[in-house]
């Protein structure tokens, strides 16, 4: 009987034993919890020049698909991708022969022209005064005039009978008529030789142009055809460009459009040369808005050449609307992402209130807040901030002055 309620006592002592802690516990539960340290700052005005932010290119100065006017076999290349040329550097070559042969028969044919107006290829620009057919019907002429006159005095003292008169009256008038139509095809005989004239000129040209030369300095950024292919008339050889000084384009939006101008100044940054800060002037602006986008394509020449900028490079563009305004600013390590959402938490009688805040202008580690739900003054959480609630109790731990 004695070793049966030994094991019943047992268990009553231990049953007694874990209400006791199960009580322990649910006292230590309903304890306050101790607030969270938290480190602050202040938030503060500064004076800062007020912009906006777009996205622009950098884009050459010129660009160009050089072709050649005429048809014909490509006999050379002289540049290929990447390499620089000068202005008036022959690039390519097409074969010259046909139009060689061509400028030879337009000189062959001028030459011929001259000679039945008496003259040479050193006399092609100075219109004759007279043919050699010319000279001899002047010469005619002038013996008729003789001879017709002469018979008007004998006329009338009966030396000559009227009906010779008459002879060498008509006599006279033909040569006289035969004198202009010489000088009148004088005439057309020059014009033609002026229109060779021009046909050589053209000739000519056709012959310069199977040589393909530089426009401007610049680079070649692409060959698209090869020693011995045969090309029409223009298709493209090279693509040259000219990246001094390059162009800034961006697109202004809509509600900063009133805020730039010829002569207003582009500062922007790109990703490929980190920790460099650039400068444009704007040159020229679009009339107009596009109608669909609302925006002001605005373009602008760099102040200073850089030889690390390329075209076709994306930048960030930076656009100053106001000078020296004043805002109010926190801290950056004040500012909490979360979800795309900013937020700061400003701690008032050591409880936290959340702010939401939109994306503000940094400067020197500092970013803007809207200054009618942040006051100069106000103290700011900057450290343990994923931790942080609204309305959540902390405990300001080294309290910094901004």
């Amino acid at each position: 009987m004695r070793n049966l309620w030994a094991p019943l006592a047992l268990a009553a002592i231990l049953a007694g034993c874990s209400a006791k802690q199960d009580a322990q516990k649910i006292a230590d539960a309903a304890k306050k919890p101790e607030p969270l340290a938290v480190q602050t700052a202040a938030a503060e005005t500064r004076h800062v020049d007020k912009g906006i932010s777009v996205i622009g290119s950098l884009s050459p100065d010129e660009s160009v698909n050089l072709s050649a006017e005429v048809a014909g076999r490509v006999t050379a290349i002289h540049a290929d991708f990447g390499q620089r040329v000068h202005k008036g550097q022959v690039l390519a070559e097409i074969n010259p022969q046909e139009y060689q042969i061509a400028v030879e028969r337009s000189q062959a044919a001028l030459a011929q022209a001259l000679a039945r107006v008496g003259l040479t290829r050193d006399q092609e620009h100075t219109p004759p005064e007279s043919t050699p057919a010319m000279r001899q019907a002047q010469a005619q002429m002038d013996d008729a005039k003789f001879k017709f006159e002469s018979a008007a005095k004998l006329v009338q003292s009966g030396d000559i009978s009227q009906e010779r008169y008459t002879e060498l009256e008509k006599a006279y008038r033909a040569r006289q008529a035969g004198f202009d139509m010489l000088r009148d095809d004088m005439r057309s005989q020059w014009a033609q030789v002026d229109s060779l004239r021009a046909e050589l000129r053209l000739a000519q040209k056709r012959l310069g142009d199977t040589q393909v030369r530089a426009p401007f300095d610049g680079a070649v950024t692409q060959k698209m055809v090869s020693v011995g292919q045969y090309m029409k008339e223009n298709t493209p050889i090279l693509m040259l460009v000219k990246a001094d000084p390059l162009r800034l384009r961006a697109e202004i939006p809509e509600t900063a459009s009133a805020d730039v101008h010829v002569g207003s100044t582009l500062s922007f940054t790109t990703d490929a040369i980190p920790d460099a800060e650039f400068n444009a002037i704007v040159r020229e602006l679009n009339p107009s808005l596009d109608v669909k986008s609302r925006v002001l394509e605005a373009e602008g020449r760099l102040t200073k050449s850089d030889a690390r900028l390329r075209p076709g490079l994306f930048v960030q563009v930076h656009l100053t609307t106001r000078h020296s305004m004043e805002v109010v600013v926190v801290p950056r390590q004040a500012i909490y992402t979360v979800a795309g959402l900013q937020k700061v938490f400003l701690i008032r009688e050591n409880k936290v209130v959340e702010v939401r805040v939109p994306p503000g202008l940094e400067v020197n580690g500092f970013v803007e807040v809207p200054s009618d739900v942040v006051r100069p003054g106000d103290r700011i959480a900057i450290s343990n901030l994923p931790a942080l609630v609204n309305s959540a109790e902390v405990r300001v731990q080294n309290a910094k002055a901004s």
